[in-house]
């Protein structure tokens, strides 16, 4: 879970690192729009080779909720 929140903060440029928890609304969060959306998209599939899709996204509210659909793609 850190790791998959490492990555995932190092998507925004401007956010403080220290806001990304696994309770982090992300869709909440300024920085946050389409383009964050698919760079979040391409780190999962980069990083973990899940391809998400926009609605996955937008089924998760926080970031553990996407670590965890990530998880359930891998099984």
């Amino acid at each position: 879970m850190r790791e998959f929140i490492s990555n995932f903060s190092e998507q925004f440029d401007e956010t403080e690192k220290s806001l990304f928890t696994a309770a982090t609304k992300f869709r909440d969060l300024e920085e946050w729009n389409s383009l964050i959306a698919l760079s979040v998209i391409g780190m999962v599939d980069e990083q973990y080779d899940v391809q998400l899709k926009g609605k996955d996204i937008r089924n998760a509210q926080t970031i553990e909720e996407l670590y965890n659909m990530v998880k359930s793609y891998l099984k």
